[in-house]
């Protein structure tokens, strides 16, 4: 029920009504705590029927402008008003419908993680309740934006970013998480991948014996692989190319790309250039991590 009334000095003079909604185990908890920090008057789980009566308190109470609160699975049959009661609800107070969901690996990972059971019940397996509640959402899905795909966020990067979309002070750029990852081919293409880059062609410092045992993150393998002019046109030209298209990415509303850097192994060439891409990006503006997956194999 209500977390707290926001701060005092940072209520906007707007109105608006976040209503937060989405898969058991995507993350709904966090983004309302991220919302709270933002100043929004946080409800947890509100029966549908009283949404509307805060929506006119939302409106007409001048301590309650901003208000964030969560919808979901839990409301059982009574979900199935939500659809038309959110289009009411839209004529009455700006309001926006966020829709969080992850993968089903994902979901299954954080309930094995927690043991909480899902909230549909311990009468099927966590795998069926799944499938089950994203036939029940997809309704109230189709009305959402944004739609946040969390099977790769963190705790702090999911707060981070709400924090960056909804708190209209940063810039676009902080708005999308990239991960630069490295891999090797021989342990398989990361099947999260969403751009993956071949660095195969580069010189291998794995033939050179003083540089077997060491990654690409060692300045004398990072500096071998870098004095080769294949490499640094390679990197720049792949620099220009993801500065330009992650602008268009965030017009769409992705909110995380991963770009997969891979070689034979996973040691060398993939990992110098992961992170070097990493600092390319993060000197452009981007909110960027870097991860290796296959550093420590073989």
């Amino acid at each position: 029920m209500p977390k707290k009334a926001p701060r005092r000095g940072s209520i906007v003079d707007k109105t608006e009504l976040v209503i937060i909604t989405g898969l058991s185990g995507s993350g709904k908890g966090t983004v309302l705590k991220a919302f709270e920090d933002l100043g929004y008057y946080s409800v947890d789980n509100l029966p549908i029927d009283l949404i509307p009566k805060f929506a006119d308190l939302a409106k007409s109470a001048p301590n309650i402008r901003r208000a964030a609160l969560v919808v979901d699975i839990r409301e059982g049959t009574a979900l199935d008003k939500f659809p038309a009661l959110y289009k009411r609800i839209r004529r009455q107070v700006p309001a926006r419908l966020v829709f969080l969901e992850a993968d089903d690996a994902a979901l299954m990972r954080r309930f094995s993680e927690t043991r909480r059971p899902h909230p549909l019940g311990t009468g099927q397996s966590v795998a069926a309740s799944i499938r089950s509640e994203r036939e029940r959402l997809e309704p109230i899905r189709r009305l959402a934006e944004p739609i946040l795909n969390t099977s790769k966020f963190n705790v702090h990067e999911l707060r981070e970013t709400i924090h960056s979309t909804f708190g209209g002070q940063q810039r676009a750029a902080s708005s999308i998480l990239v991960n630069t990852n490295s891999f090797g081919y021989r342990y398989g293409v990361p099947p999260d991948s969403d751009l993956v880059f071949d660095v195969r062609f580069l010189p291998n410092p794995n033939y050179i014996p003083a540089f077997k045992k060491l990654t690409g993150k060692h300045p004398s393998v990072a500096r071998y692989i870098r004095s080769f002019p294949q490499t640094q046109e390679f990197i720049e030209r792949i620099s220009a190319l993801l500065v330009y298209l992650l602008p268009h990415y965030i017009e769409e509303g992705k909110s995380y790309l991963t770009i997969a850097f891979g070689c034979t192994g996973g040691h060398h060439r993939s990992v110098m250039i992961a992170h070097e891409l990493r600092k390319r990006l993060a000197t452009a503006g981007y909110r960027v991590k870097e991860t290796h997956r296959d550093i420590t194999k073989g």
